[in-house]
């Protein structure tokens, strides 16, 4: 993983955890502010796909357990698109907060995807 890319991918997912919590707690339904900015957060997290695909061919192997990477980055992409079907489907409040927890959810998943790639020892 790319150090300076990871530092992106959790200001920008905290940022829009932290705006859609603020939203729905303001009684605000899901719009496309809101569901725009976990959009940002997926486009993020293809990137990243990308990048965990291309890496260990540039020379930056994972020191950490490959597939526990990948289970979190998997889980991790799935991740929005549930929480943007569920507020598309109820829309109501409590989907925005509920679009603020998976991004929030989401920094913490990509912090220990980074753990595990160069920090862990397998």
């Amino acid at each position: 993983m790319i150090l300076w890319f990871t530092v992106v991918q959790i200001a920008v997912a905290i940022a829009a955890g932290i705006l859609c919590l603020v939203l729905g707690f303001a009684g605000r339904r899901p719009s496309d502010l809101s569901v725009g900015s976990l959009a940002l957060v997926e486009l993020l997290l293809i990137v990243q796909v990308v990048i965990a695909i291309i890496a260990p061919f540039a020379g930056n192997p994972p020191t950490g357990d490959l597939l526990e990477y990948w289970v979190y980055l998997v889980s991790a992409v799935i991740l929005p698109v549930g929480g943007v079907i569920w507020a598309l489907i109820e829309r109501s409040r409590w989907s925005t907060v509920i679009l603020g927890v998976v991004a929030l959810a989401i920094a913490i998943m990509v912090w220990r995807m980074h753990v595990i790639w160069t920090i862990q020892i397998a």
